[in-house]
């Protein structure tokens, strides 16, 4: 039987993202052919401890901390262990062994966006080197599995995209009074696009409404937005908030009016199936994977075009019978993304390339 030791050093107290992957598909992976490899401070089923400063949360030095133990202490625990597997739910994992990897693509945003800093040069140097020793590279959407073979010329046969999943316990429809304000999750990075909602937003001209800003403040960022805000004299219909949890998200997003996620480029869009499993109406840029995982679900619009998303905006205020709508289609849509079926599909991966 095939033995894997699963890479948790993602995981937090406050996941976000691939932190949230990793864990909802760390729960639903078969418990006896797994070791993880899991911060202490997390108390979940980890069967081996790892130090907790490899945690994301603490920026530049937590990576560059997580990377040299995947180089220098993951080889010795994989030779203790006798595991045949390691499995990374990003492209990390131990360079220049003779380790089986397999790892987990989500998107190519820094190379479609390049920027100088480290995550740009972790792309072009570091990522590169991972893709070409993987055993095994697992694609969150077909969009990635793209992205992947024409910016790196990983070969089609080694690339598998798959159908990620949501946790269904914590987002669902409840009866709540829908409320006049668009709700928008997500970092404050520019490919997310936030400047060009804010001026549809100011375009749209629906002065009754407010956005509701879901993220934690970045300095390199959100600054600028806020003098957008400021420019349009928004400031009052603009909320601010940081990280949430579980709880507060699915208030807000049985709560909003829309979400919005008009992004220049998603490789997955985990936020668009967490507002269909509640119902929620959901604005969504017409590039990257949204289309593929919202069907014809919802408003699509070209992100570079402001009258295209303010025209959604004003769209889905008008629609008499959104809700309803969305409420109907929503929740059957995101029952077919599941993390069951996620992990028993990469398990029989696993055991065919054996």
């Amino acid at each position: 039987m095939t033995s894997i030791v699963f890479n948790g050093s993602y995981i937090t107290k406050r996941n976000t993202g691939i932190g949230v992957v990793s864990m909802d598909l760390l729960k639903s992976l078969s418990p006896h052919k797994i070791t993880t490899l899991i911060p202490q401070d997390i108390g979940i089923r980890g069967d081996i401890y790892i130090p907790n400063n490899l945690s994301p949360a603490s920026g530049l030095k937590s990576h560059i901390r997580r990377l040299y133990w995947l180089q220098k202490v993951v080889p010795k625990l994989m030779d203790s262990l006798d595991k045949e597997y390691f499995f990374s739910p990003l492209l990390e994992a131990p360079l220049f062994t003779n380790i089986k990897s397999i790892v987990l693509a989500h998107d190519l945003i820094p190379i479609r966006y390049p920027s100088i800093s480290f995550l740009t040069l972790y792309h072009l140097i570091y990522v590169p080197l991972i893709l070409k020793q993987s055993k095994l590279i697992l694609c969150n959407s077909i969009s990635t599995a793209n992205d992947l073979n024409r910016f790196y010329k990983v070969p089609r046969h080694k690339l598998y995209p798959i159908k990620l999943g949501f946790n269904n316990t914590k987002f669902y429809p409840i009866k709540k009074i829908r409320k006049k304000f668009f709700l928008i999750i997500g970092r404050h990075n520019p490919h997310k696009n936030l400047k060009r909602v804010i001026k549809a937003f100011a375009y749209a001209k629906i002065t009754d409404y407010k956005l509701v800003f879901v993220g934690s403040f970045d300095k390199r960022y959100t600054p600028s937005l806020m003098k957008l805000i400021d420019k349009f004299n928004l400031s009052h219909l603009c909320v601010w908030k940081g990280w949430i949890d579980d709880d507060e998200k699915l208030s807000l997003l049985n709560e909003c009016h829309a979400l919005i996620i008009a992004s220049l480029w998603e490789g997955f869009g985990l936020p668009a199936l967490e507002a269909m499993a509640c119902g929620t109406p959901l604005i969504a840029s017409d590039r990257g994977a949204l289309p593929e995982v919202i069907g014809d679900y919802g408003y699509l619009v070209n992100p570079l075009n402001i009258q295209s998303i303010a025209s959604a905006m004003n769209a889905v205020v008008n629609e008499k019978k959104c809700f309803e709508n969305a409420l109907e289609k929503g929740p059957t849509i995101a029952e077919s993304f599941n993390w069951f079926d996620t992990a028993r599909t990469i398990e029989q991966i696993i055991e065919e390339i054996d």
